[in-house]
């Protein structure tokens, strides 16, 4: 069973890079509006995008709750700040730290 959360948390890394890949694609200039949605870094994200949703309902296949994946989607609130800070020098401030430690509490209130 635990093999099947470990799937959601992948799901929700796998999420977390595929904000980071449409981000990337977002920040460049395109020669068209088709090669701004139909270019490498947008396809790839939306592909991790759509492997993250199977591994959810994988999971939840095969007696993860929705409650508790949704649960663990909240990682992404940590995921995505890290992510942003290693691959665009994204500074973390006072202010996001605490804002997702009360974002982790809430969820673990929540989930209990």
């Amino acid at each position: 069973m635990t093999v099947y959360y470990l799937m959601v948390v992948l799901g929700v890394l796998l999420a977390a890079v595929s904000q980071m890949l449409l981000k990337k694609s977002s920040l460049r200039t395109h020669a068209s509006v088709i090669n701004e949605y139909l270019n490498c870094w947008v396809i790839l994200g939306y592909t991790l995008l759509g492997l993250s949703l199977i591994l959810d309902i994988w999971a939840m296949s095969y007696g993860v709750l929705a409650k508790e994946v949704s649960s663990l989607e909240s990682l992404s609130y940590f995921f995505v700040p890290l992510l942003s800070s290693l691959f665009f020098k994204e500074r973390i401030t006072k202010k996001k730290i605490v804002a997702i430690v009360l974002i982790m509490i809430g969820v673990v209130v929540f989930f209990l």
